[in-house]
């Protein structure tokens, strides 16, 4: 008997000792295994894969030494909660990737009908004709119907009725660039790189309080009876357009501005969002702009009593009284141009970085963006998840972009905490961990460009104009952030950073 149970330990041990020979080989092999899986997946995932991998392993050796010596209770309940949401996060971020049909930087937006006049664009984006590829859109209409016609003016639909969106709509046109803000692409006078809006105020050497430069007799407003009733008023004006004509017009415009305490920025018809040259003209020389035009002028004045309105000719007693106390007050003339020295207003500084990004790459971006919008209605990204449950409550996954750009990131946000002020903490957390830099930073001049932090201006759905987006459009409260959230999955919002 002892003989047999010698021999049968003697078995076991051999078998123990086959078990941790082969071990390692079993081990190989999955690993192997696991490479190979991993052959499928791009690089980025990879890493993700093993770094999870090779954490898990170690954590459940930890875990299983915390088991032993009873240090894992005490923080089992929050660890594996923080473990599910961050593995639901992880889900989601891999099912709702779904990808797209068309990759714009393998095959770019085509626009035909113009010449690329643009440096940098944030989407594969080119100008110009293909023998081999049919535009996505281009200037003018187009006979092919499934080619988006493009209109693009800077003058006043006063004068070109086709420039009205709703005339342009009419006539064919998919896409509309004028200066008007609810263009689907806006095209306005302002840019941070024309103008120094930011130049220093120069003395004001000159007897007249105000300078004019008016050369079209005719335009379809009032301003020149404005003009005769300021000087009626005892608003002395030095003219040097072809209108009322007092001094030599051969000269450079914003120097002669310069030595004037008020400039006339009279435009030529009074439209919505038609804001010349002549209104930052005046801000670039120092001079107060007294505007007849745009009935919306004050949503472009730099700063609180930057600009004098005439809204109508009943306002001009009232305004000719306001220079004369102005120019004999140096005090509040320095306060008017207060925005020289504090810097303009959040609002203004989100309305001119607009154009920081070129009108062209903006089209590209409008095009871009429509045709994924359009792909988005398919059941591949209908079915997509956009949320998951957890034992904290259901996680949302959300996708932002700045606006100017194409690319959206990732944010995450739980019900329970679906407020505005989450929102806007999830979106500069994002942006932060990035190091993300806004599109205006090498636009603006240098006394604005401001530190490296961000600050957050406007959040607002993809596809809105920016009328709305500037001026229109806010989530009155936390429910109703809430329920455009819980009603557009995998919502795609827009945010523009001051």
């Amino acid at each position: 008997m002892k003989g047999s149970s010698h021999s049968q330990a003697g078995a076991q041990a051999v078998r123990r000792r086959r078990w941790g020979c082969l071990l390692p080989l079993l081990v190989g092999a999955a690993f192997l295994a696991e490479i190979a899986f991993l052959g499928r997946l791009d690089m980025a995932k990879n890493a993700e894969a093993v770094e999870s991998w090779t954490t898990s392993f170690y954590r459940r050796s930890a875990d299983l030494g915390d088991a032993v010596g009873g240090g894992a209770a005490s923080r089992a309940g929050g660890d594996s909660e923080d473990e599910e949401i961050r593995l639901c996060e992880q889900r989601l971020e891999r099912e709702d990737a779904v990808p797209y049909d068309r990759d714009f930087d393998s095959d770019p937006v085509l626009v035909g009908g113009a010449a690329k006049d643009w440096n940098k664009c944030y989407v594969g984006c080119e100008f110009g004709f293909s023998a081999s590829k049919t535009p996505d859109a281009t200037f003018g209409i187009a006979p092919d119907p499934s080619v988006d016609g493009i209109l693009r003016s800077m003058e006043s639909s006063q004068y070109y009725s086709e420039n009205n969106i709703d005339v342009a709509r009419g006539r064919g046109y998919k896409i509309v660039m004028t200066t008007s803000l609810s263009s689907d692409v806006p095209v306005g006078y302002f840019s941070w790189a024309e103008y120094d809006i930011m130049a220093p105020v120069p003395p004001k050497t000159e007897e007249a309080l105000a300078a004019a430069f008016i050369s079209n007799c005719g335009a379809r407003n009032f301003r020149l009876q404005a003009l005769e009733m300021l000087e009626n008023l005892d608003v002395k004006i030095d003219s040097y357009g072809s209108c009322h004509r007092n001094r030599d017009g051969k000269v450079d415009k914003v120097d002669t501005l310069k030595r004037y305490r008020f400039s006339l920025a009279f435009e030529n018809s009074n439209e919505e969002d038609y804001v010349t040259e002549k209104f930052f003209q005046s801000l670039v020389a120092g001079s107060i702009p007294v505007v007849v035009g745009a009935p919306n002028i004050q949503e472009f004045s730099p700063g609180e009593g930057a600009i004098l309105h005439i809204k109508e000719l009943d306002d001009v007693a009232s305004v000719a009284k306001t220079m004369k106390n102005i120019a004999s007050n140096p005090d509040a003339f320095n306060q008017s141009l207060r925005w020289k020295y504090d810097g303009p207003s959040d609002s203004f500084k989100a309305l001119i970085d607009m154009a920081a990004v070129h009108s062209s790459c903006r089209l590209c971006i409008h095009i871009a963006t429509k045709i994924h919008l359009k792909e988005e209605r398919t059941p591949k990204f209908t079915n997509r998840p956009c949320s998951c449950s957890t034992k904290k409550g259901t996680i949302y996954h959300l996708f932002i972009r700045e606006r100017g750009r194409f690319k959206s990131e990732s944010i995450y946000m739980r019900s329970g905490q679906l407020t505005l002020g989450a929102l806007e903490s999830a979106v500069l957390g994002k942006f932060r961990s990035l190091n993300h830099v806004p599109v205006w930073k090498d636009e603006r001049p240098p006394s604005i460009r401001g530190g490296d932090d961000l600050k957050l201006y406007r959040i607002y759905p993809v596809g809105l104009t920016q009328r709305q987006a500037l001026y229109g459009f806010r989530f009155r409260d936390d429910s109703e952030l809430e329920q455009y959230i819980k009603d557009h999955p995998c919502a795609k919002l827009e945010v523009i950073f001051v």
